[in-house]
């Protein structure tokens, strides 16, 4: 291994003086996470920039939607022949973290920055944290090879990986850092992983920027002054939250399990897939709910919008994905929440900004099971005047989204009810199959 050959020699000194080991340990990932995020940072600008060209082509030529069924095709016939296990997306990281007994092809970053790249320009809906996550956890794994790193520091790195993806494709790094722990296990934290994962993230954010990468940024606006009826609406409003996340991830799981049962080829599966969505545009004569979002997004925090919006943007994500196209699906999630909580503010009489911002990251929330990271990514994007109702919006929609998420490979350390007694090494994939 490459840092075996002073390993003993360390471990004697570290015995007698902890701080000898402290000292060391922070220095290899000083290294080791810089790498991470330098290499991950600059992937993440580089898919930012190419998914902005796309976004800005779809709309301009609109008839590249009559593309998407082919270009779908393309993509999963070049995953089924070259992919091998990247199929499995965000979950394959995480199984590695969990059991260490494969690899994550370094072929993953480029395969799912292509896919992704297609999906948007013809118009799938889809988010794109899975494919900073992914470019992520690919790079990392071929540092650690680099570094022959042995097992238990090859799930740090993984882990890295996961929290410089998503601190540098949305500019929150302290969000990111969070999500690399609180992501594997419901219920459990590694904290042996906060530093690494922390550099790794806050050096990915700071390379995208450098990169000249601009987030966008919303403002959550004038926070109310409490009262028992306000924190009531808002505890209502975050329960509504929680089950909309549990609603986007059954939906979401359904779709993939319906059209794999009636398209066993997946190349034909996604571009069947197309049309379908092809078919979902005429039907509803609209287009906004293709792409990421971003428009209902900025729309949700300026008016109150139609409560139809978010149940259309879910399904239509949940369709994309389910039909096998590549793509995240945080940002999808970003607006259903954000439209949620903007339909409710009328019914709640709440101000619009404030409403959608708690949705913002509250289904976000009950959907990935990271409450905590949730939290963070709000303080870090409206500042934190209204911490308290982020924070209650976070913690009610993670309990009442259930043991249900969007990564099938999480596993559940804690279950959310004493009432529910879950097996050990449970996964949210096995929870599935039992219903």
């Amino acid at each position: 291994m490459f840092f075996e050959g002073q390993a003993l020699r360390v471990r004697g000194y570290a015995e007698r003086w902890i701080h000898v080991g402290i000292l060391v340990s922070l220095l290899k990932w000083l290294v080791l996470g810089g790498l991470v995020g330098i290499f991950t940072g600059s992937a993440s600008a580089l898919f930012l920039a190419s998914l902005d060209w796309a976004t800005n082509t779809r709309t301009t030529h609109t008839w590249l939607l009559w593309l998407l069924p082919i270009g779908g095709a393309v993509v999963s016939y070049l995953y089924l022949k070259f992919g091998k296990d990247s199929s499995k997306g965000n979950n394959l990281i995480l199984e590695q973290i969990h059991e260490g007994n494969g690899t994550i092809p370094f072929r993953m970053a480029p395969l799912v920055l292509f896919g992704t790249i297609i999906t948007h320009l013809f118009g799938g809906s889809a988010g794109r944290e899975g494919t900073a996550v992914q470019m992520g956890g690919s790079l990392s794994e071929w540092i650690g090879k680099l570094f022959k790193l042995n097992s238990h520091d090859r799930k740090i790195i993984l882990m890295c990986g996961i929290s410089s993806g998503f601190g540098s494709v949305f500019g929150t790094p302290l969000a990111g850092t969070v999500f690399g722990l609180e992501v594997l296990v419901i219920g459990l934290i590694r904290y042996e992983a906060l530093i690494p994962c922390f550099i790794a993230s806050f050096v990915g954010d700071k390379m995208t920027t450098a990169w000249g990468i601009q987030h966008l940024h919303y403002h959550m606006g004038i926070v109310p002054g409490f009262s028992t009826l306000l924190l009531l609406k808002v505890v209502f409003a975050a329960v509504l939250f929680g089950l909309t996340g549990l609603l986007f991830s059954k939906l979401t799981h359904r779709l993939k399990a319906i059209f794999s049962k009636l398209f066993k080829n997946p190349v034909m599966k996604s571009f069947c897939g197309g049309f379908v969505i092809i078919g979902m545009v005429y039907l509803l004569g609209t287009r906004a709910y293709l792409g990421l979002g971003i428009p209902l997004i900025q729309q949700s925090f300026n008016e109150s919008v139609s409560p139809l919006t978010f149940l259309l943007k879910t399904l239509f994500t949940s369709v994309t994905l389910g039909a096998g196209f590549q793509g995240g699906e945080v940002t999808p999630l970003f607006a259903i929440g954000s439209t949620l909580g903007s339909a409710l503010a009328h019914y709640l009489h709440l101000s619009v900004p404030f409403l959608a911002a708690i949705g913002f990251i509250s289904v976000f929330s009950g959907a990935t099971n990271t409450p905590l990271a949730c939290f963070i990514m709000g303080i870090e994007l409206f500042g934190a005047e209204g911490a308290v109702y982020m924070f209650i919006g976070c913690i009610i929609s993670y309990l009442f989204s259930g043991h249900t998420g969007i990564y099938v490979a999480q596993r559940i350390g804690i279950s959310k009810s004493r009432e529910v007694i879950i097996e050990e090494n449970a996964t949210l994939g096995s929870q599935h199959t039992k219903k």
